[in-house]
């Protein structure tokens, strides 16, 4: 700087500026200064930037991975399932196929006579079909049969236990990208990956009690999405116009402890149908009691052995 400005003092001098140009030339070279150091500041923030980016881009590539691996070892159930009753089909079948082979090894041996052949390989081949054809009625009628037993699904008592409720550990929770009243969570109950949820709280619970918290789950609802995202189960919590507490397991609780409800015996349904309406039927007779326990018609919300869940302040009030 103090060259540039001696350099310019005599510039000036030579060519006759007036001090005004002098201050003015001395301001341009401090602001061309200032823009190099603004640009070097600007290229440091790109570079912090993306470093940041990458970082959140992991984290959401390591939930993806876990839901996919969820997803394929479900693929794989379905397939072994898929298999096994292909494989019952395959056990029936055997005798056409016998039938079959006898039906094509018989007309090789009268080769003298090529016209007797060709009328036995005709008479032949046209059996199968009707044998096939009528095979695969009885293994229709089989299969029609084997739905019939859904029958009593449908009469099957709807209570509580019919609900597949578990401790969870609320891994991580951050604002839906496209809704400003949902948070998107990665929770942990208990299985290989987290699962995804959506959770209208935003307006309820500040941001950073939702972080790594237990919470008490309803695993067993169809997965819907909510505003683009798939939300795989849902956070219990009381409720009321006014307020909204998350159930909180007791002390000891771990993710995948399962809730039980004494005087209802029963085993949840893998996945609550929708059109049977077995959570519209069971939620109203959720309610926490006047010493803030969870209960269903009376009986507590309970993990075996470590106690029961309850709400934070939120007494006599429904839960949802």
């Amino acid at each position: 700087m103090f060259l540039v400005t001696r350099s310019l003092a005599s510039l000036i001098k030579m060519s006759g500026l007036s001090p005004a140009m002098v201050r003015l030339e001395q301001r341009a070279a401090e602001a061309d200064q200032i823009i190099d150091y603004l640009k070097q500041q600007v290229k440091l923030l790109k570079e912090k930037t993306i470093v940041q980016a990458t970082v959140r881009e992991e984290k959401k590539l390591m939930v993806e991975n876990a839901n996919l691996k969820r997803d394929i070892e479900q693929l794989k159930r379905q397939l072994l399932e898929k298999e096994k009753m292909r494989g019952v089909m395959d056990v029936a079948m055997p005798t056409a196929g016998d039938s079959s082979v006898f039906c094509a090894s018989e007309p090789t041996p009268p080769q003298p006579s090529p016209p007797e052949t060709a009328a036995s390989a005709k008479a032949t081949s046209k059996p199968p079909p009707k044998d096939s054809e009528g095979k695969k009625k009885k293994v229709e009628k089989k299969e029609k049969g084997e739905k019939k037993p859904a029958a009593p699904q449908e009469e099957a008592t709807v209570d509580v236990s019919r609900l597949d409720m578990r401790v969870g550990r609320i891994i991580t929770a951050e604002k839906h990208p496209d809704a400003d009243s949902l948070f998107v969570e990665q929770v942990d109950v208990g299985e290989a990956g987290p699962r995804t949820v959506v959770s209208g709280l935003v307006k309820h619970i500040p941001i950073d009690q939702m972080q790594n918290r237990m919470a008490v789950l309803l695993c067993n609802l169809k997965p819907a999405k909510m505003r683009g995202v798939l939300s795989q189960a849902m956070v219990m919590c009381a409720s009321s116009p006014d307020k909204v507490e998350i159930l909180d397991p007791p002390s000891g609780a771990m993710p995948g402890d399962r809730v039980t409800f004494q005087g209802f015996p029963g085993e949840p349904d893998k996945e609550l149908n929708p059109k049977k309406k077995v959570w519209e039927t069971v939620q109203p007779d959720l309610r926490t009691d006047g010493q803030c326990v969870a209960t269903y018609k009376g009986a507590r919300f309970e993990i075996a052995g470590k106690g029961v869940c309850k709400a934070q302040t939120m007494s006599n009030s429904g839960i949802k």
